[in-house]
């Protein structure tokens, strides 16, 4: 999709302010944010101060128009695209468009990743992840599969979920066509795509597989029936608050729905035995942080290799936050050397 002036303009201006002195760019984010033993990175401080100026709030009203809105912002924050990375349209099972990314020159087969992109269940397409899938296609050294799964209200809970089991089970029955090796294909995403990649991974394993080889959970949120202590404490004036957290789940699992399910709360899962070894990344001034944490170590008391990095000084959404700064970077970059080595060709 092109880019307006305008657009280009807002990321031109965005990147002019983070170029800025440190001791500037300081006094424009105010006094250092300490909470919870955690002090908040000036390059979230100052992006969250720059959205406070400008009023910025995507979540909330009308799901159409919040996707407006989203659209008009989206890119400001995620940096020039990406290149070289080869990209391919199709569609899965003649119903879910996805995009392949294939980093130029990747031999094949390779790892995959099929990726669900964050946004609550309501908001966000493949377009507005396109640079983030760059992203981990190229320095993972992997091809990614991003999948347009059906968004809520129009399509609320299951069926988010139902199409990221479709999508793992489109990867692996076609994964001569798509380049890739069937026994090293990873799902993941972030915040509710972090959900849906861990709930494929429970109902392809529980089913007796076949199963994906890895998991990449992104700040994931995988409890919809408990208030945790970080709600409490980072519900408001970090990104994602209280107020969008409930508006994201009373579109997706409206009333009527039970919120126990696993395949909405895969937190609750009695058994966590036999999942993919996963990466597990929260952030420290994220809602989420605790739930996340604690899925960490469900998996590891089951005995599944489980790697949880905490970003004590980062904000929820930082995969789409890469483009400015150099702390959203760094996080990125070890989520996709853990990716490399989660797919790794085994010795």
């Amino acid at each position: 999709m092109p880019i307006s002036a305008r657009r280009r303009a807002e990321a031109a201006a965005l990147q002019l302010i983070y170029s800025l002195p440190r001791g500037v760019r300081r006094l424009i984010a105010g006094r250092p944010i300490r909470l919870d033993g955690q002090e908040l990175a000036l390059d979230a401080q100052l992006l969250l101060r720059l959205q406070a100026l400008g009023r910025v709030r995507v979540a909330g009203g009308d799901p159409v128009q919040a996707r407006a809105r989203l659209a008009r912002s989206q890119h400001a924050a995620t940096g020039n695209r990406i290149e070289p990375v080869n990209t391919r349209e199709l569609t899965i099972n003649d119903h879910l468009p996805a995009t392949l990314y294939t980093p130029d020159g990747l031999p094949r087969p390779s790892g995959l990743l099929v990726f669900f992109h964050g946004g609550g269940w309501v908001l966000c397409t493949r377009e507005s992840h396109d640079n983030a899938a760059r992203y981990f296609a190229q320095r993972a050294g992997v091809r990614v599969l991003s999948v347009e799964y059906r968004l809520a209200p129009e399509n609320p809970f299951p069926a988010a979920a139902e199409d990221a089991v479709t999508a793992f089970d489109y990867a692996y029955a076609k994964a001569d066509d798509l380049g890739a090796d069937p026994e090293r294909i990873a799902v993941g995403g972030d915040s509710a795509g972090g959900n849906l990649a861990a709930v494929a991974a429970q109902v392809t394993t529980r089913r007796g597989g076949p199963a994906p080889a890895f998991q990449l959970l992104l700040y994931p949120g995988v409890d919809a029936t408990t208030r945790r202590r970080s709600r409490e404490l980072f519900g408001d004036g970090f990104f994602l608050t209280d107020a969008d957290m409930t508006w994201y789940l009373d579109h997706y699992a409206p009333t009527g729905v039970d919120r126990t399910d696993t395949r909405l709360s895969p937190l609750l899962a009695k058994d966590f035995s036999g999942l993919p070894p996963a990466y597990l990344a929260t952030a420290g001034f994220d809602p989420l942080r605790d739930e996340g944490e604690a899925y960490a170590e469900k998996l590891r008391a089951a005995g599944v290799p489980v790697a949880l990095s905490r970003q004590p000084d980062l904000i929820h959404g930082y995969v789409n936050l890469f483009g400015v700064g150099t702390r959203f970077r760094e996080a990125m970059a070890e989520a996709a050397g853990a990716l490399r080595t989660g797919l790794s060709r085994p010795s």
